[in-house]
């Protein structure tokens, strides 16, 4: 009876799901957020040291320097930006979204463009202020999906049929 593991990205996991058949066709939903047909996986072959997760679903262990690293580092990048010119600023901004993970959208993507081609930030944020507000990187979902991009994915030990 194979074992199949499934990631998910909702949950930022990996499950592990009993067949009573060899079954390479069918996806399970997620055992903790419902998320229809997972992404299967490829097993690894070492068993890890077993780690203490905590309440966020993060190892106990984890050490936030690598996340802490890439925001310092745009906020250096930050720092020496010329608030005259647009084209840095939005330079910084599409590399802050990367770093979180965040989806620019149409808005924001609007927003950058025009920025990169010369236009006063002032007058982007007169006009799209309210198309722009809760697509801030450093808010709590900015910050989990950062996470999510920069630290490998939870293993959930319990064993959940097919």
């Amino acid at each position: 009876m194979p074992i199949y593991e499934f990631y998910c990205p909702d949950c930022h996991t990996i499950f592990n799901f009993l067949s009573r058949t060899i079954d390479t066709a069918r996806r399970p939903n997620c055992p903790r957020c419902q998320r229809p047909e997972l992404e299967r996986q490829v097993s690894a072959f070492a068993i890890s040291k077993g780690r203490k997760e905590t309440e966020d679903g993060l190892p106990d262990d984890l050490d936030d320097s690598r996340l802490d690293g890439v925001m310092e580092q745009l906020a250096r990048e930050a720092e020496g930006v010329d608030e005259n010119d647009p084209r840095q600023l939005s330079r910084v901004m599409r590399r802050l979204y990367e770093a979180t993970g965040l989806p620019l959208g149409g808005p924001m993507e609007e927003a950058l463009r025009r920025l990169e081609s010369g236009e006063d930030p002032d007058q982007i944020e007169a006009e799209m202020g309210d198309q722009l507000e809760g697509l801030d990187p450093f808010s709590p979902e900015g910050v989990k999906r950062a996470r999510r991009r920069l630290l490998p994915p939870a293993h959930d030990d319990t064993l959940y049929d097919m």
